[in-house]
């Protein structure tokens, strides 16, 4: 009868559930366990449904031992599941079916007579991690777009204008025109970031089908890194795949390293492209300047279009400052916004920090907003901001004052004087940048935190144990401030 085959299923989810009891197996349940559709109860063999052969195969290498412990539990010792596979996405193909006895192992396949049962292949569950193993055919996922990043609030300028504009005709139809991919280029703090989600924002409103993520480079590659350490790696080149508009920011992090990566993304790339899908990527250098990468990768990041988002030029910074006061609800003088606007002309990130450091300063200590104030405020943050270093700025100057190649940094090397160099460099980067544990550890040799970590530790030991080194230190804190 059409219930025993229901309540027998019934009865071994909630064996299952009892069993994945906790807030991380509730996603293994509803992942792995609820898509599957009950079909049939033939004697003590239930015949169970699911949405493709890389669900069955998850299930089987992971879940064949809880499966066959639910079916005995609820139909006895000799009962056994009997898998009916939809193949691909036709719903009118066959299935293959596989019996699983009593052993949990399964037999040879065989192709069934009988009709596929429809598995209502439209139903989509939300995942909140961006990296998910895919085992349903059609899927949503977070696709970690910053919702404060629009179109809308991009200001479009002549620094900008063809960045912006070819990036409204991949958002009306990604894939489909010449800019496949988009390769968005510029020094920092320019907006590379902001209009890559801008338009990954824009696909999402026109084609809300569309599978649409971003992703930092530093993610992509330790999604990659953990997905090998698991034995993951094909379950993450499957989910990459089945995105339909994929944005990666700062491409450049893999220069000089992350080889393996480079050649995980490539093939992606590749995969991606074929298939019609839009690709969008952010470097502070074109594609012919990024030194470091796989050539056959720099070759694939010069197909489409390599878009530069260049300085603001005044007009538009001031354009960019008056949209943010209207933004946050402040007035401000029109002589205050010309004089930020003309005196902070590094880039949009400096320019709005210079912005909101002048609102603050007028806050906190109770003073309305002028064009002394404005002065005052500039003149600090100018000078604050050029004693700003970056991690390259300071490999380069340890390896000067150690009297090193640059590259030695990036080597596997373990000779002493480079593994010094490279823990102070490290030390410093933690000090004086606010760049993440990952992001130093991969621009000095491709480390992890944990190797940062314990450099910086290492170099405060030695610090205050060994003269030399303190030295080394002292001398190096003032090449920086020189």
């Amino acid at each position: 009868m059409e219930k025993d085959y229901q309540r027998v299923w019934e009865e071994c989810l909630s064996f299952i559930k009892d069993n994945l009891a906790g807030k991380e197996n509730e996603k293994v349940f509803s992942t792995w366990f609820e898509p599957i559709v009950p079909v049939k109860l033939d004697g003590t063999t239930l015949i169970i449904q699911v949405p493709s052969q890389f669900f069955f195969e998850w299930l089987e290498q992971n879940y064949a031992e809880l499966l066959k412990n639910a079916i005995r539990l609820t139909l006895g010792p000799n009962a056994c599941l009997q898998y009916s596979i939809v193949m691909d996405t036709s719903i009118s193909e066959s299935p293959i079916t596989t019996r699983i006895p009593s052993t949990g192992r399964p037999t040879t396949l065989n192709r069934p007579k009988e009709v596929p049962m429809n598995l209502n292949r439209d139903e989509s569950r939300e995942f909140p991690n961006p990296f998910v193993i895919p085992g349903i055919q059609k899927v949503r996922i977070n696709s970690q777009l910053s919702s404060s990043y629009t179109l809308h609030n991009y200001v479009e300028g002549e620094c900008n204008r063809l960045a912006r504009a070819a990036g409204y005709a991949v958002a009306e139809n990604p894939g489909k025109t010449a800019f496949n991919p988009l390769m968005l280029h510029g020094g920092v703090g320019l907006g590379k970031t902001h209009l890559a989600n801008a338009i990954g924002l824009k696909t999402k409103e026109l084609h809300p089908e569309k599978i649409v993520l971003y992703v930092t480079s530093e993610q992509f590659m330790q999604q990659y890194q953990d997905a090998g350490r698991n034995g993951t790696t094909s379950d993450f080149v499957h989910f990459y795949e089945m995105v339909d508009v994929l944005i990666v920011d700062d491409i450049q992090f893999w220069a000089n390293k992350a080889t393996r990566t480079q050649e995980a993304f490539f093939h992606i790339f590749n995969t991606l492209h074929q298939a019609g899908k839009q690709l969008i990527i952010t470097s502070d250098k074109a594609p012919s300047e990024l030194q470091g990468l796989e050539t056959r990768l720099t070759s694939r990041l010069k197909w489409g279009l390599a878009a530069e988002l260049q300085a603001p030029d005044v007009e538009t910074r001031m354009k960019i400052l008056k949209q943010k006061l209207q933004n946050d609800g402040v007035e401000m003088p029109e002589e205050v916004i010309e004089y930020i606007a003309y005196n902070i002309n590094t880039n949009v990130r400096e320019l709005e920090g210079a912005l909101i450091s002048l609102m603050a300063q007028s806050s906190l200590n109770r003073r309305d907003i002028t064009l002394d104030l404005a002065r005052q405020m500039v003149d600090k943050f100018v000078k604050s901001t050029n004693r700003e270093v970056t991690i390259d700025y300071i490999q380069k100057v340890v390896c000067d004052y150690f009297n090193i190649p640059i590259d030695s940094i990036q080597s596997r090397t373990r000779k002493r004087e480079i593994v010094q160099a490279r823990q102070l460099t490290m030390y410093f980067a933690k000090k004086m940048t606010k760049s993440s544990l990952a992001i130093i550890g991969l621009q000095c040799g491709n480390k992890d935190h944990a190797t940062v970590l314990h450099a910086c530790k290492t170099v405060a030991n030695l610090a205050e144990t060994d003269k030399q080194f303190r030295y080394w230190i002292d001398e190096l804190e003032k090449r920086f401030k020189e």
